[in-house]
Parts: C-alpha cells; sequence; structure tokens
C-alpha cells in the first residue's frame, strides 16, 4: 500500500488538516453506511473508509503511516479484532548496532529471559447508534484471546508434573556460543534453545495446551460507553487483553468506538446539525414546527421571511461533552423548498402576488412534448 492510499479512500490531500478528515470521513461513511445505502460495493467502501479514518483520524498512527506506509500505521496492531498486539508503531523490531555490540560483549545477559512479561494488548471495534453515543450504553463485548490454560493453571505441564530446571542452560534461559569473526574468537549469549528462554523443561507436557501454558479461550467482558463518544475514540479495560508470559499480567483491551450515522442527524463534537425543510409560503409568512432532537420534540417559531441557510439554536438539545462542562446545541439550518408542481388555483395565485408586487413574470411556453409529458403525469 503506498503512502496516500487512506488520503485518497476518504478524498483528501496529505496535507488536510484533522478537521477537515474528521468531516470527510463523516460525509463518506454516511454515504456508504450498509444501512443507509444498499447498492452493491457499498458495504466494501465502507470498511475502506473505516479503516482509513482509524489510522488517519490518530496523529501517531498517522505519522507513522506517512513515514512508513501501512506497516507503521499498524505498528504492534495484528488484524483489531481478536489479533494481538495494540503498541503502536516500535522501532525496537529492528534490532540495531547496540544489539549487536551488546550480545557480543555481554550486555545480553542483562536481559532476564525468565521476567515476567505483559500480555499482549488486544483492540475490538464496537459498534454504536447515534442515540448510543449521544446517552452512553452498557455493550457485552465477546471475543477469544490465549488464557492461563485451565488445566495446568500456566505451567505447561501434565497435571501432578512440574517443570525441571532446564539441562542445557541450568535455568538462566541464555546459552553462550562461540563465533569466529575478523577480530577472532567472540563468545555471545543467545536464548536458549531447549527452554526457549524460560530456563525450564517440560518433561510431560499438559494435553491441553501441549506444553505453552496457553490456550484459547471465549471470553466476555461488559463495557460502559460514556456518553458523548465519537468514533476512533479508545477505552481501555486494564487485564482484559492475552495471558502474559513467566506470570506476568495479562495486557488490555482496548474498545475503539465506532459511531453508526444516523438518517436525519449530523454531529461534530457535542454539537448536532438537523436541516428543516420548509416550503415558500412558511418562510414568508413565518410558522411553528415541530423538531425532532435526541431528546424528544421540541417546537420552534420561524419568523416570517426567513431564507435559506439560516440557522436557528436549540440551546442544550445537543450531545454532552465527553470531559463533562454543559450539554451541547442543536443547530437546524432552513432550506426552502420550492414547488416543482402546481395546480392553476396555485398559479394564479403567484400571478396575482406578483401583481401586486409590481412585478412582471415571463413563464417559458410550454411545446408540444411538454404538453404531451403533462398529459401522461396527470396534469
Amino acid at each position: 500500500m503506498n503512502n496516500t492510499e487512506y488520503y485518497d479512500r476518504l478524498g483528501v490531500s496529505k496535507n488536510a488538516s484533522q478537521d477537515e478528515i474528521k468531516k470527510a470521513y463523516r460525509k463518506l461513511s454516511k454515504k456508504y453506511h450498509p444501512d443507509i445505502n444498499k447498492e452493491p460495493g457499498a458495504e466494501e467502501k465502507y470498511k475502506d473508509v473505516q479503516e482509513a479514518y482509524e489510522t488517519l483520524g490518530d496523529e501517531q498512527k498517522r505519522a507513522n503511516y506517512d513515514q512508513f506506509g501501512s506497516a507503521g500505521a499498524s505498528g504492534g496492531f495484528g488484524n483489531g479484532f481478536g489479533g494481538s498486539g495494540f503498541g503502536g508503531f516500535d522501532s525496537s523490531g529492528f534490532g540495531g548496532f547496540e544489539d549487536i555490540f551488546s550480545s557480543f560483549f555481554g550486555g545480553g545477559a542483562s536481559r532476564n529471559p525468565n521476567a515476567p512479561r505483559q500480555g499482549d494488548d488486544l483492540q475490538y471495534r464496537v459498534d454504536l447508534s447515534f442515540e448510543e453515543a449521544v446517552f452512553g450504553a452498557e455493550k457485552e463485548v465477546r471475543y477469544n484471546r490465549e488464557a492461563v490454560c485451565h488445566t495446568c493453571s500456566g505451567s505447561g505441564a501434565k497435571p501432578g508434573t512440574s517443570p525441571v530446571t532446564c539441562h542445557k542452560c541450568h535455568g538462566s534461559g541464555v546459552i553462550n556460543v562461540d563465533t569466529q569473526t575478523p577480530l577472532g574468537m567472540m563468545r555471545r549469549q543467545v536464548t536458549c534453545d531447549v527452554c526457549r528462554g524460560t530456563g525450564k523443561e517440560i518433561k510431560d507436557p499438559c494435553q491441553t495446551c501441549h506444553g505453552t501454558g496457553h490456550e484459547k479461550q471465549a471470553h466476555k467482558v461488559s463495557v460502559k460507553v460514556p456518553a458523548g463518544v465519537e468514533t476512533g475514540q479508545q477505552i481501555r479495560l486494564q487485564g482484559q487483553g492475552e495471558a502474559g508470559f513467566n506470570g506476568g499480567p495479562y495486557g488490555d483491551l482496548y474498545i475503539v468506538v465506532n459511531v453508526k450515522p444516523s438518517k436525519q442527524f449530523e454531529r461534530e463534537g457535542s454539537t448536532i446539525y438537523y436541516t428543516l425543510n420548509i416550503n415558500f409560503v412558511q418562510a414568508a409568512l413565518g410558522d411553528t414546527v415541530e423538531i425532532p432532537t435526541v431528546h424528544g420534540s421540541v417546537d420552534m417559531a420561524i419568523p416570517a421571511g426567513t431564507q435559506t441557510g439560516k440557522i436557528f439554536r436549540l440551546k442544550g438539545k445537543g450531545a454532552p461533552r465527553l470531559r463533562g462542562g454543559a450539554q451541547g446545541d442543536q443547530h437546524v439550518t432552513i432550506n426552502v423548498v420550492t414547488p416543482t408542481k402546481l395546480n392553476d388555483a396555485q398559479k394564479q395565485a403567484l400571478k396575482d402576488f406578483a401583481k401586486a408586487s409590481g412585478q412582471e413574470v415571463h413563464p417559458k411556453k410550454k411545446g408540444l412534448f411538454d404538453k404531451v409529458k403533462d398529459v401522461f403525469e396527470g396534469e
């Protein structure tokens, strides 16, 4: 994958601001969402947009992607749904001169392979409705993870037996290897190939985990999603990831929020947006109309002479701010709809209005084709 594909999916440039990226994502997410768009290929495009935004919507992931492409964006992630790793980009995998020299001159011995190590983190996406994101929700998450083997309690040995000290490394987890170099014979320490660094040998392995101490288990956890969350935000559940090594703690589970688009509302932060279509009579004379909000319908007065594009604010009818504070507002944008079909009485009324206003209107005369079309359309 090249370093611009995610930008191309969202239709933005590499220099786009986070605000531009977020707006492009919301527009495309709503356009291709399977609940709204039933055309073939829409669901696949929706997934592509989601994947692109998960990277570009995060400053650190975006920086890694710009520099290293998709490999940098994924960093330590697995596939994001029950895969291993969630650690962001880590250059330690490249090794380096420091590792080479430390292995030859004894520095590697300071790394204790028997030390407890935390398990891998996991990532899981939770879909929320528009309303659930506004008010918060409690979701049950089910997934598979590497857990401590229930048969051997993580020892890797058959019940009734115990691991023994490794005969090759004598429990250290490392062995010395002599290597001929241009500078002469060099001795370095490497992980023991018998015990794989654990310092223990399993003579009679557990039949459930085959000596690994881990087994795949179905797991479920309840997560409380706070009110006011947005797509791309994460919730960390400590200790709900995969089992650790050498008695280390479990990793963490990161819940990534995905908010499904609403058919009538849009949202940015704590502000909710709604477009109200009115006719030109309501716009000219004024009216009181019922406006839907996530908190229930409210009446809103439209003053006489209201123009298309006019924005009214319904205070406190938006979403809560995630980190506390006052409730957001709902913005109502007016769209005056011009009628496309008028009966004779309506046409005459408009002509009388034009005459009373001192205006002359010269509508286009219909040709034969237009008249035939009107007959078939019932006019």
